[in-house]
Formats: C-alpha cells, structure tokens, sequence
C-alpha cells in the first residue's frame, strides 16, 4: 500500500470513528484570534486619540481661540494690546449683558433696514461682532490670573439680577446694557453706547457710507476701570454757585473730557466750585476746563489748599483755557504761581498744519500740528505718523520767577507757528518760533527718603477735548496723548487707548498667515489622515 493510500485510509476512517483532524481547525481559530486582536487594538487606538484630542482642544480653548478670522477687518479679533491686559489680569470680571445672543441678531436686521431707508444706501450692521468679541475675552482671559465670566440674562423675566447691581450701583441699568463687574466696583455700558458700538465712520458720506466698530475700546475701558486698585477720584468742576462757569457751546467739550476721562478709568464727579468741598481726602484731581468767568479769591484758595493738602502735597489739578476768555486775573494769578501764564494769542501755522473737524462747533478749519516735547512723560504713540492736532491753541509761557516749582514743557508747535491775537484784531507775531502748547508745573517736597510732589497740568487748547478728535484714533494721536500724559501726572496705571476698528465687507480675504495656515491643512494634514486611514483598512483587510 502506497504512502498516500495509507493516508486517505486513515482519514476515512477517523471521519468514520467521528474523529477529525484538528490541523484547519487551529489555523482557523488563530486567523480569528489575530484578527479579533487586531480589531481590538485599532479600536483601543481611535478612542485614545480621540480622548488625546478632546483633552488637547479642552487646553488649547482655555487660551487661544479655536476660530479663524478670515475677515478682512479681523473683525472678530481683539487687538494685541487687549490681549496684553487681559493675560495680566489678576481679578475674577464678570460681564452681564441684559439681552439675549439673539437681540445682537434682530439689532443687524433692524439697523440694516434703517440705513437703508435713510440713507438710500445697503451697508452691514454686523452687530454678531459684540457676542464674539465678549467670547473672545473670556478665551484670552485664561491666561492670566484672574478670569471673564460672560452671561446673557433676559432682564423682563429675571429682574432679580438688576436688584442684584442696586446694591453697589445707584445708576439705572436698562435692557441692552453690558454690565461689568468685579468685586464692589461696577461698570455700565449703557444701551446706547451698545447701539454706538458700531457707527458711521467720521470720513463717512451718504454716497460712500462705511462703518467703524469701537466695541473693543469701550469694553476693554470698563475691564480696567473695574480692576484698577487705585482709581483716580477726579472733581470736575462745572458750576460756581449754581451757575455754569462756561458758554453752552463749551458743555459738550467738557462733557466730552469728562467721558473720556471715565471711560479710562477715572472716577469723576461734577463739582460746584462755590457751594461743594474739596476735600483732599475725596479727591485726587481736579479738572477746570474752559472758564468763561472768574472765581473770587476764596474759591481760588481752595484750589490752593487742594494741591498743599497740608503740606503731603500729593494731588494734581488740569487747567485748560477757554479761546476766548482772557480777563480772568484771580486765576491767572493762581496759574502764576506755578510759573505759567496763558498768553492772549493763540498758535497758527500755514506749513505744519492739518484739517480738523470741531462737533462742538460744528467747524472745519486748519489746525496746527503739535510735538512732543518730553517723551518720558507723554510717551510714545504707537503710531507715530499720526498727527497730534491742536486746534485753537492758546500758548503758554513759562514766568521765570524765584520758586521751587519746576516746570517741564510736554507740547509744543512747529518752527514754522506764529502767533495771532485773540478778539477782532488781524494783529500777528512777525516771528516764527516753536510755542508751548502744554506745561506741568511741580511742586516737591522730600518725605523722608521719598519725593512727594503736587503737579499743574495746562493743556492749551479746549478743542483737543471735542469728542470728534478723541474718538477719531485712527486719524490723530490725540486721545493717546491725553491720556498718556493725564496718566502721567495722576500716576495712573497705564491704560491704553484702543483704536477703532474700520469695518470692510464681509468677505473671505485671507491673510499670508492665514492662507499658509489653509494651505498646511489642505495638501499635509488631511492627506496624512487620509493615508493614516487607508494603512488601517488595508491592515484590516489582509487580516481578514
């Protein structure tokens, strides 16, 4: 019997005796096992990597925004300097706003249709800026200490939380408004300057209407103003013994100053020269802008005893001039003592000079251009080619006189500035020289190991306050200036100015950054995962 008859014999007859091999049965069983494993592994894989990545967006969202801006605005961005204080933020904000995510939506639609009915023209409203912009806040927010917790609460159903504000706030708080808060100190953005958030730009015409977005400067502002340690309390001094102490042309300058001044941080308050106290334990600044009268001599010694305060010194007053009032002796002699004099004459220019326009007058002229004279006190702009406009500029002379006060000269026009006399008269200076546009004036005394001192800040001119160049940023370095240099003065902690954000079609305009950021993820990163995915379904097929 041949080998391979002995070998069929054999099978027939353990397939008779029930007995089979079990040679395919093992391979079978480890085909199986192998692949069971290999399903297993694969499995284990994709939920690890998905734990990896959700653990890694969980992180990442913490602090940097998973969206892409891909507009050309960058609208929905917060600037670097923004992001600069929120990542030092070391107090916990919490950022209420009395309407639905919805309303922002509904307030696009119905601006929309009002511009256009209006003006004739269609333009964007894209009030959605706001919601997204707040969410961003709260993102950039994790990388400080403290953090920026964002609520929308629908007031008509839930007016507990206004009664909540009642008890640290006596203001009103309407539908719409943005509240801000941190600890006991609260800051409103009333619904209007929700509405103002986004607003015509001021080189806008009916014909060619484009639109400015300001939210970032308004929030960012109220952050700092609720987390500020040391606020300043300033006095602005309307009224003298009931009565206004300037012409109704000059109260939207000084209203203007006075929110500027808020918006930063300042807490301000208005002050009746004859009738209210200035107590230096109330107050750390006073602000007299554009007087059209005099004070007596009891009311300047007041402003005298402010600044000694006792001899501690420590306390700052503003002084800006009215254009045209020039007979004020009681206050000319207060500012004498301080070493300035505020000339009759103000500054003109024909060849450093740049356009401007004065809402409170409702003006377009020329204006000279302005410097700055001391850089470690006003700062440096960011934006350095943007002018600094000083329209109606009064000048100011420092008084040589036998005093301790030291004077430093912050302001000053151009070589080319003359000088023309106030009043009627075409009366001019013959020769062109540099005029001093702002003075500080200090008095010091050494406490110890520590100077102390009081300081006298004169801005010559009451235009540089009107709202249309402080709000115009893009345009002049103006509010930057100002704020630097009050800043200085106070010895407020720097504060910004954020500059208003010009809102351009909505359209998919990707940056160089951006475009190679797209460009990564379309021809590396997607093919990788596509390849990654056909290796495991090949590995799953060969296994099968």
């Amino acid at each position: 019997m041949s080998k391979k008859e002995k070998e069929i014999k054999e099978t027939a007859a353990a397939e008779d005796s029930g007995v089979s091999s079990d040679k395919p049965k093992k391979k079978g069983n480890f085909k199986k096992l192998k692949f069971g494993s290999m399903s297993i592994v694969v499995i284990a894989l994709v939920v690890a990597i998905v734990v990896v990545v959700n653990l890694m967006c969980s992180a990442v969202t913490k602090r940097y925004p998973l969206k892409l801006d891909l507009t050309p605005d960058k609208r929905y961005e917060l600037s670097d300097d923004s992001k600069a204080i929120l990542e030092n933020l070391d107090k916990d904000v919490e950022i209420t706003v009395t309407s639905t995510k919805d309303t922002f939506t509904s307030m696009a639609s119905y601006f929309k249709q009002l511009y256009a009915s209006y003006y004739g023209v269609n333009v964007d409203m894209p009030y959605d800026i706001i919601p997204e912009i707040l969410d961003k806040y709260s993102v950039y927010a994790e990388s400080g200490k403290g953090s920026i917790n964002v609520r929308y609460v629908d007031i008509n159903k839930d007016p507990d939380v206004i009664s909540g504000f009642n008890k640290i706030y006596n203001g009103e708080i309407a539908e719409g408004s943005i509240v801000v808060r941190a600890g006991d100190r609260i800051k409103v953005i009333s619904n209007d300057d929700v509405i103002s958030m986004i607003t015509p730009a001021q080189s806008s015409s009916q014909t060619n209407l484009s639109m400015t977005f300001v939210g970032e400067s308004t929030i960012t502002s109220a952050i700092m103003a609720v987390t500020d340690a040391n606020p300043v309390r300033a006095a602005i001094i309307t009224s003298m013994n009931g009565s206004s102490i300037y012409e109704t042309a000059y109260s939207s300058l000084v209203s203007s100053f006075e929110s500027f001044l808020s918006k930063n941080g300042y807490d301000c308050t208005e002050v009746d020269a004859g009738t209210d106290a200035l107590s230096p334990d109330d107050y750390d600044l006073v602000v007299l802008a554009v007087p059209a009268i005099d004070f007596t001599e009891d009311i300047v010694q007041k402003f005298s005893d402010f600044l000694y305060n006792g001899g501690k010194l420590q306390k700052n007053m503003i002084y800006i001039p009215n254009l045209y009032a020039g007979d004020l002796p009681n206050i000319e002699e207060l500012l004498a003592e301080w070493r300035i004099q505020i000339d009759d004459a103000y500054i003109f220019d024909e060849e450093k000079m740049v356009q401007t326009y004065i809402q409170a007058m409702s003006i377009s002229d020329y204006s000279p251009m302005l410097s700055i004279a001391d850089a470690e006190i006003v700062g440096t702009p960011a934006n350095e080619a943007l002018p600094i406009a000083g329209p109606g500029t009064r000048a100011i002379t420092i008084i040589s006189k036998n005093n301790e006060v030291i004077t430093k000269e912050l302001l000053k026009s151009a070589d080319s500035s003359y000088l023309r006399a106030l009043g009627e008269t075409d009366e001019v200076s013959d020769e062109k020289q540099s005029y001093n546009a702002a003075v500080l004036a200090r008095k010091e005394a050494q406490d110890g190991l520590d100077v102390i001192r009081s300081n006298m800040l004169v801005i010559g001119s009451s235009f540089m306050m009107d709202s249309y160049i402080l709000q115009n940023t893009n345009t002049y370095n103006n509010a930057t200036v100002l704020l630097n240099m009050i800043n200085s003065v106070t010895g407020k902690e720097a504060s910004i100015v954020i500059p208003d954000k010009a809102l351009q079609q909505a359209t998919i305009a990707p940056t160089t950054k951006d475009a190679n950021v797209i460009r990564i993820i379309v021809i590396v990163i997607i093919p990788v995962l596509v390849a990654i995915t056909g290796v495991i379904v090949l590995l799953r097929r060969k296994n099968k």
